[in-house]
């Protein structure tokens, strides 16, 4: 899956080209609005860039993980070669090899809630300046779809692509919203 961003100062008309992809087969979970008026864009029911996503905590969250790696084998591996663990035990060093772990992936989660998202660092002047980004994660199945409706609406002007949600993550929403509308 691919993501299409637009640029457009019109959210009716982003109302308008949401629904049309919706009736032909794009999911909700597909489809996002991003602007710095989240009333306007609540105000007109679109699917709107939650704040968690807005944060790049889940990309720093991995490097942190990935860090915590290296520093728990990094004790596991000094552990083993100094031969420590024949007077106090592995206990100690699992122990700490998981808090590494731990703290290192808090630590950038922590940092990530601090920065704005990777992806949408290139939108930043574009929506100071009043504009908004719509963007829509589609497999080759629905590009046609995508292209023929937002060919429409001209007020939808093109602003890149970029890699889009894995495809089970937006399964994985489309199924919670089945289930949010199944239950009573």
């Amino acid at each position: 899956m691919d993501r299409y961003f637009f640029i457009s100062g019109d959210l009716d008309d982003m109302g308008k080209v949401e629904k049309e992809l919706e009736n032909a087969g794009v999911t909700t979970a597909q489809i996002h609005v991003l602007s710095k008026d989240d009333e306007a864009v609540a105000r007109r029911d679109l699917h709107e860039v939650h704040a968690f996503m807005k944060t790049d905590v889940v990309r720093s969250g991995l490097r942190g993980a990935i860090i915590g790696i290296v520093a728990a084998i990094s004790v596991l591996l000094f552990a083993h070669y100094s031969s420590a663990t024949e007077n106090i035990g592995w206990l100690p060093f699992v122990f700490l090899s998981i808090v590494l772990l731990g703290f290192c992936t808090w630590e950038g989660g922590f940092f990530g809630f601090q920065v704005p998202n990777a992806q949408f660092k290139q939108f930043e002047e574009v929506l100071a300046q009043g504009w908004h980004v719509f963007f829509v994660d589609v497999n080759e199945r629905q590009l046609p779809v995508l292209q023929g409706v937002t060919d429409r609406h001209r007020g939808l002007k093109p602003a890149g692509v970029g890699s889009s949600s894995p495809h089970w993550v937006i399964g994985w929403q489309n199924q919670f919203q089945k289930f949010v509308h199944w239950a009573p």
